[in-house]
């Protein structure tokens, strides 16, 4: 039986631990003619996830993992973003916006354009972690926080 609200899945055996986080990028090609294809793309496309639970031992034949994939349970992952710190509140209920921001190389760009969240989306911000480790090259002022969906 899976933990609390998570999604049984397949994975590659070498991802297959607890622990691991992933964002599930869905199928590809291999996947259409593919038996287990119902459980592997039970996820949410874009999505980050964090593995709770291997299920037995038991590898099952894929076109994309040359040893095979496992059963795991997975729940969502919070992610984490930074995000202005005018919206920065534990318990706030924000509609998520990617910092508007051309200088690529910056050292925080990753934080304020993270993989796993999607624009436009309802996110909870269930903690605020404090100031991002690199001031914005842009002047923005800017906290980072947890999300959760």
């Amino acid at each position: 039986m899976p933990k609390g609200n998570a999604s049984i899945t397949l994975i590659g055996v070498g991802l297959a631990k607890v622990g691991v986080e992933f964002v599930f990028n869905g199928p590809t090609n291999e996947c259409e003619t593919c038996k287990l294809k119902n459980t592997c793309l039970n996820l949410d496309i874009a999505r980050r996830y964090r593995i709770v639970g291997v299920r037995g031992n038991m590898k099952h034949d894929c076109a994309l993992h040359d040893i095979g994939v496992k059963a795991v349970e997975v729940v969502e992952s919070p992610s984490i973003a930074a995000i202005d710190s005018k919206s920065a509140f534990v318990g706030s209920r924000i509609v998520y916006k990617q910092n508007d921001c051309e200088v690529r190389d910056c050292k925080i760009y990753e934080l304020c354009h993270p993989n796993g969240l999607r624009r436009d989306d309802k996110y909870v911000i269930s903690s605020v972690l404090g100031d991002t480790p690199d001031a914005c090259p842009e002047g923005k002022s800017l906290k980072l926080v947890e999300l959760r969906r």
